[in-house]
């Protein structure tokens, strides 16, 4: 698909080898090998943004191979007027080659931001279901969408990175920038604005300053979606270990109490041993035995949960007089002034003893 400055589009299938010639590059200047890349050859701009393959040459720009990738809205909705000068670039009054790179990489950006909006109210809806204290178990399901999710935050913010290091090589080389400005060496006109004080060369690199800080704000938000998913699994693991703590001290004290109820029901399998004594004939034996059976179980019981209270309480840190922490500066602020006495009074001394 080939736009001119105007933004007339015009489709045409050509072969490899009669591209290359059209455009005066070599074969290996079309492999898009790398993700993300912006380079310059033979006054073309080279780029690739994930799928998106174009080249820009002054006079009209080139989208490679765009079938089959759902760019149709974008090519003839918004790349057309953004071209012509109809949309809200900021680069309408430059160069076209401005204009090309800058709707690029605003197609990108937006495709990157279009992401990071679909993920973050999915995040923050799973992680509210899951650090509900109110819950004693975590949904499977819920995880295993957070689990999607962190996946998908990992690779925006991969593509964040490569995005950035992309546009960071160019600002670092002032080289790179002004073989980005192609109309300035073909174009007369366009020279002698540059050489009048327009400075092509610096409106680029404001340009892609721009996009830079855009990807840095998104990479930051998706940073702090990171966080906020790290911080939400410890509060979920602290959440399961309370209520895991809880039943374990349910458990221990039903423990207790069936070891305490076990330990005077000696009382009754003795007497239930069919064994003849005097003890069976007193109808109020079989109260008074119950009685001291039900009343030692709880005595024991009670004092083995007062035991268990005590050793699991947290110890408080010991009390600091005021007194002491004031003093404590001061003592120790005598103490290096009397180390420091010591050492001058031997240092004159053995001074003294070499005289």
């Amino acid at each position: 698909m080939k736009l001119d400055k105007e933004g007339n589009a015009t489709f045409f299938e050509k072969k490899k080898t009669e591209l290359y010639q059209e455009l005066g590059l070599q074969a290996r200047d079309l492999r898009f090998q790398h993700l993300m890349s912006i380079a310059t050859r033979n006054n073309r701009i080279i780029m690739r943004m994930e799928f998106l393959k174009a080249v820009v040459t002054p006079e009209f720009l080139l989208i490679l191979d765009y079938r089959n990738l759902n760019l149709e809205h974008w090519l003839f909705n918004e790349l057309t007027s953004q071209l012509s000068g109809e949309g809200q670039l900021v680069t309408y009054s430059l160069p076209f080659e401005f204009r090309a790179i800058e709707a690029i990489l605003q197609y990108r950006i937006s495709r990157l931001q279009g992401r990071l909006n679909t993920l973050q109210p999915q995040i923050l809806e799973t992680l509210e279901a899951l650090v509900d204290p109110k819950l004693l178990s975590v949904d499977r399901s819920k995880l295993h969408i957070l689990l999607q999710n962190g996946k998908s935050l990992s690779e925006l913010e991969t593509d964040l990175k490569v995005f950035k290091e992309t546009i960071l090589e160019i600002l670092d080389e002032e080289e790179l920038i002004e073989e980005l400005c192609l109309s300035k060496w073909t174009d007369p006109q366009v020279f002698e604005e540059s050489t009048s004080g327009i400075d092509h060369a610096e409106e680029m690199e404001l340009l892609l300053e721009n996009y830079y800080r855009q990807a840095e704000d998104l990479a930051n938000e998706a940073r702090e979606l990171r966080v906020l998913i790290d911080d939400s699994e410890s509060i979920i693991f602290i959440n399961l270990d309370s209520h895991r703590n809880v039943m374990m001290r349910l458990n221990l004290q039903l423990t207790m109490g069936t070891f305490s109820l076990s330990l005077f029901g000696l009382i009754g399998v003795a007497f239930g041993m069919n064994l003849e004594s005097s003890l069976e004939e007193d109808p109020r034996i079989f109260w008074l035995v119950t009685g001291i059976m039900f009343l030692g179980s709880g005595l024991i019981w009670r004092r083995l949960l007062s035991f268990l209270g005590r050793h699991l309480e947290p110890s408080l840190p010991p009390h600091v007089p005021a007194v002491l922490k004031k003093s404590q500066p001061a003592a120790r602020r005598v103490e290096i002034k009397n180390s420091l006495k010591a050492e001058t009074f031997g240092l004159s001394r053995s001074t003294l003893a070499n005289q």
